[in-house]
């Protein structure tokens, strides 16, 4: 594996941080808290291996133009400037939704969880769409 194997590997992390978030939302709402806690560490985690990855990567290689033109370019754009903006929320919302699930505090943990869960949600699929957008064949769009 190269440096340039990690955007892949970050797509696939923030894919599987979604399908995590999905499920540990159907467990929570079966009432399968054990289940639906290690679902939610377990998608804690890999957004962690993604953001270290991430880092890794832009560290390395710096920062990756857009080159592609027509009606993608702004829809890329978009999708970047949202998916940036929110993904700097996430981190800190993700740490104090754990913190009070993992300390028993559910009343607030729910309360924050409510906001949360989507836009950690958006930030894992928008993931995956700036990658396909930036990394992969035009032919695709």
């Amino acid at each position: 594996m190269t440096v340039h194997d990690l955007p892949a590997v970050n797509a696939s992390l923030n894919a599987l941080s979604g399908i995590l978030l999905v499920t540990g939302y159907v467990l929570i709402r079966a009432r399968r808290i054990q289940q639906h806690r290690a679902c939610m560490i377990a998608a804690f985690a890999a957004s962690s291996l993604f953001l270290i990855s991430y880092v890794v990567y832009h560290v390395q290689v710096g920062s990756v133009r857009f080159t592609r033109q027509g009606f993608v370019r702004p829809l890329y754009y978009t999708i970047l400037i949202t998916h940036v903006t929110l993904a700097a929320t996430v981190l800190p919302l993700a740490i104090i939704t754990l913190s009070r699930g993992l300390k028993a505090r559910f009343p607030e943990h729910r309360r924050i969880a409510r906001w949360t869960l989507p836009v950690w949600m958006y930030v894992s699929v928008t993931g995956v769409l700036v990658y396909v957008l930036l990394y992969q064949p035009t032919w695709l769009l």
